[in-house]
């Protein structure tokens, strides 16, 4: 997966966008203004190709034990919430990555409030 793949497929999720919150180097994807991936630009132009993303704590655990070369704790995250997912030279699949992406944008998206969650709806239903 390439970083402008990966630009892609997050951006293709509803409600989100992206933006550089913390400096020129950290893109960050949202929903609803609530972070649910962030990568370094400067770590993908170096060739250490990974993502943050939201995990349900218990989730995140298993996900560290079963693939400990590829899933670690968030890199400059909550530990506890975040997991580090590496994409190049891994043994994980894109398909399966594309499924980390899309639980922690759904994790983000169940705790929205309900305002949040209506203005989504109606986004998705303009699409």
């Amino acid at each position: 997966m390439t970083i402008e793949e990966l630009r892609n497929y997050c951006l293709s999720k509803p409600g989100a966008s992206e933006s550089f919150p913390f400096d020129d180097n950290v893109l960050v994807f949202k929903v609803m203004n609530k972070m649910f991936a962030l990568t370094s630009l400067k770590k993908w132009e170096a060739g250490e190709h990974s993502i943050n993303l939201k995990c349900d704590p218990k989730k995140a655990i298993k996900l560290r034990e079963k693939y400990p070369e590829f899933v670690f704790p968030g890199f400059h995250m909550h530990k506890k919430h975040w997991n580090t997912v590496v994409i190049e030279n891994s043994d994980l699949i894109e398909t399966f990555i594309k499924h980390l992406i899309n639980y922690s944008y759904e994790l983000v998206v169940s705790k929205l409030s309900k305002k949040d969650k209506a203005k989504l709806d109606s986004f998705m239903h303009r699409r």
